[in-house]
């Protein structure tokens, strides 16, 4: 299991505080979308976004991203419209929860509302592309995902080429977040995703996946966003429903090769996902330990002494 040498491992939210170098997060993956790639519109009702997102809470989550607009290519949406559909639901799953709350977007005037509303952290697909955005970061003092892609928002992006996907991801990554320094905010606020399947074929996202210590040696928290993607449908031939074992074991590889936070549909899988890496590294306990410990688990038939004269 590779340990990344954490430059900031310690990071405080507004009402959680994660020592990445001993624990994995999990991410819940909440779209306000009626065209999500996933859900295709089960969480576009207010009511049943804040519902899921306080479902993937009790079922162990410790991040809800909320999200009004997909990747995907598509029709550009105002940024009000945008803000309408996530604000409402941060501001009351904030009431309710001191849960971890991101926002997915490209959008500074999104990011200004949601933060207003109570968000943690600005969850930028784009790798803050748009004018503005890394300033509200820095003055709100809030975190910000720092993501690869290549594609303008909202925009195909055609058969991508790379030389070497694994190194040009790294490198890009380092290059925002020298800008995101430079424009004032902090390092201990920076996350890192390599973006898989964003502008990237299947080849290109298991080679990041299988290889994902390089982007981790970076040396800040990064987001392994593989939950039911088409990297996993096209290497196994399955449908968007059935692939979540497919998602857990990309998510072990990457956490394997040093991610700290995983995006997942899936909740509860993922939480004993993570839950037995970490018990498995060290970082927790067992909730019980009965197996082979006689002393607290005496066989129910005590079996006659063996005479061994």
């Amino acid at each position: 299991m590779f340990l990344p040498d954490l430059k900031y491992p310690l990071h405080s939210f507004s009402g959680r505080r994660i020592d990445f170098s001993q624990r994995v997060a999990v991410m819940a993956v909440v779209n306000r979308t009626p065209d999500s790639f996933y859900d295709a519109g089960s969480t576009f009702g207010l009511d049943e976004a804040v519902a899921a997102s306080l479902r993937a809470v009790e079922a162990g989550a410790d991040w809800v991203d909320i999200g009004g607009v997909p990747f995907s290519p598509g029709p550009a949406l105002s940024w009000r419209e945008e803000a309408e559909r996530v604000v409402p639901v941060i501001a009351r799953v904030r009431e309710r929860s001191d849960a971890i709350i991101s926002v997915d977007t490209f959008l500074p005037e999104v990011a200004q509302a949601a933060i207003d509303a109570g968000a943690d952290v600005i969850n930028d697909t784009t790798g803050l592309s748009q004018p503005g955005m890394a300033q509200v970061v820095a003055a709100a003092g809030v975190h910000v995902v720092l993501t690869h892609s290549l594609a303008r928002p909202r925009t195909a992006y055609p058969r991508p080429h790379y030389d070497d996907v694994v190194g040009q991801v790294r490198d890009y990554l380092a290059a925002k977040v020298q800008r995101a320094l430079d424009a004032g905010i902090e390092g201990s606020k920076i996350i890192i995703d390599p973006g898989h399947d964003l502008n990237k074929n299947t080849r290109h996202t298991l080679d990041v996946t299988g290889n994902f210590s390089p982007i981790a040696a970076l040396g800040y928290p990064a987001l392994a966003a593989v939950s039911n993607k088409d990297f996993i449908g096209e290497t196994l031939d399955l449908p968007k429903q059935e692939r979540m074992v497919g998602s857990m074991v990309a998510a072990t590889m990457c956490i394997m090769g040093g991610a700290r936070i995983i995006r997942m549909h899936n909740i509860p899988e993922a939480v004993q996902t993570v839950r037995l890496i970490e018990a498995a590294a060290g970082w927790r306990e067992p909730v019980y330990q009965v197996h082979n410990m006689s002393d607290v688990n005496p066989p129910a038939h005590p079996q006659p002494a063996r005479d061994r004269s």
